[in-house]
């Protein structure tokens, strides 16, 4: 016999004359908390040094911009940010000098005269060093992010980052202290949070539409294989090689909408997560593929990927529970889900069309749901909605993040993602990574707030002090 059956029936009899109940709850929540090496940052206590949730900094009637990375996802912020008034756009920064020459060109026609930063590895910390910038805009590789953000913000810059703002738990805590410590925003781009419908549904939820929220879903199911594998796609094939940790990489784009539905950090908070990939069915064999006819693929040939899917449940302080899905491998149609269950109503996104309840028997009528639209409308889509889709950024959701981040800094108010948000979100990925390698055992999702998320108050999403930003078309 075992000694762990032995422990078993140990423990068993002990139950029998009452004594055991407590015992076996302690070694189940035991056993689930010593499984592998729980990072230590995941248990980390925190005492808040300042409190950014809610933060107004001094206002800024030009924000002064320098962007770092002008690859895929910078040129179409030089873009979107020039259309904007009340900035001054002072640096381009790329290693690439055809990049930056690239960006200039948007700015050809503009007030705008950046110096230029190209050519080493660290031409980006002479523009941060400079005293003119008020805001630095990174959309860099992921592992550049926090080093790119802390430095941003010890030298007196506010910051917009790139999804996911870190890679790591001990990188998600930099960015909060540093933040707290310098009393700098930094906001995590998740443009997601800006598309039409979650925003509708925000506001839904913020008046009582939904009733108590219960349950929130949210998704990355996006096929990027050939992107991944494109020499022309990612610098170094740096978006390829972070697809060999296996979790949930990329989970803000479908877990920020419903954090704020559920006012995570702001009166909720995640207590613990627990994660399951499949198996790699995809990526492997495209390598090997790959390889065998080009040897520019040998060095991905023989590694391990992360999995098709990856599942990621978490439960939330109020008894609230969220599921995120990740798979950039399977050939699906594209879904973030988006889907919200609540005592009085539903809503989901995907599969499109986009659906609301008020009961369980059907969804809403076409007619039901454009007069449900037209009553919870936000007042950002409103009157920025149809502009935005004219100057693009998928859609128009990047467009309303821009506007909305320079038309908050503009007016000295709080941002609708803070320092905990970019954090919290970005934590998922290392957290799944654990489960994932411990056979899906749960794990503590830390507190970036310090235990302020019980105080804390939801951002005011309206244009209560704000909205005096004008844009250019």
């Amino acid at each position: 016999m075992s000694n762990n059956r032995r422990e078993f029936l140990k423990l068993a009899g002990l139950a029998g004359v009452g004594l055991a109940g407590t015992s076996m709850l302690n070694a189940c929540a035991t056993a689930g908390a010593s499984a592998g090496n729980v990072p230590k940052q995941a248990a980390k206590s925190h005492r808040q040094v300042f409190n950014m949730s809610g933060y107004a900094a001094p206002k800024l009637e030009t924000v002064r911009i320098g962007f770092i990375g002008l690859g895929q996802r910078g040129p179409g912020a030089v873009n979107r940010i020039n259309r904007i008034e009340g900035v001054d756009i002072k640096g381009l920064c790329d290693l690439r000098p055809e990049n930056v020459a690239s960006a200039q060109k948007i700015l050809a026609n503009s007030t705008h005269k950046p110096t230029t930063y190209s050519g080493k590895e660290e031409a980006w910390k002479e523009m941060v060093d400079r005293d003119d910038i008020d805001l630095i805009y990174i959309a860099t590789p992921w592992h550049l992010h926090t080093p790119m953000a802390v430095y941003a913000m010890e030298h007196g810059k506010h910051v917009a980052v790139e999804v996911p703002a870190a890679t790591t738990l001990e990188e998600c805590w930099q960015l909060v202290e540093t933040s707290e410590r310098t009393r700098k925003h930094c906001m995590m781009l998740e443009n997601c949070c800006y598309d039409f419908f979650e925003m509708l549904t925000l506001n839904m939820a913020r008046q009582g539409f939904f009733g108590e929220i219960v349950h929130g879903e949210g998704a990355y199911l996006h096929n990027l294989v050939d992107l991944n594998f494109s020499k022309k796609g990612y610098q170094g094939m740096w978006r390829l090689k972070e697809n060999f940790r296996d979790g949930n990489l990329y989970p803000t784009h479908g877990l920020g909408p419903i954090c704020q539905v559920m006012n995570i950090n702001r009166g909720d908070q995640m207590d613990y997560l627990v994660s399951m990939s499949s198996n790699d069915f995809t990526m492997g064999e495209t390598a090997k593929k790959l390889a065998s006819q080009d040897s520019f693929y040998n060095e991905f040939a023989n590694k391990k990927y992360r999995g098709n899917m990856n599942t990621t449940t978490i439960r939330t302080k109020k008894g609230r529970t969220i599921m995120v899905q990740h798979d950039v491998s399977s050939n699906m149609p594209y879904s973030r889900i988006h889907a919200i269950t609540g005592t009085q109503g539903a809503a989901r996104k995907w599969p499109t069309p986009a659906k609301i309840a008020t009961s369980h028997e059907k969804w809403l009528s076409e007619t039901e749901f454009k007069a449900v639209e037209e009553k919870y409308q936000p007042e950002l889509i409103r009157r920025l909605g149809e502009m935005a889709k004219q100057v693009g950024g998928h859609g128009g959701m990047d467009f309303l993040m821009d506007w909305r981040l320079i038309d908050l800094l503009r007016n000295g108010l709080p941002l609708d993602q803070d320092v905990y948000d970019a954090a919290l979100w970005s934590a998922i990925a290392p957290l799944s990574e654990w489960s994932v390698a411990n056979r899906s055992n749960s794990i503590d999702v830390p507190d970036f707030t310090g235990g302020a998320w019980q105080k804390n108050t939801p951002v005011d999403i309206t244009f209560r002090g704000g909205g005096t930003t004008n844009v250019k078309i």
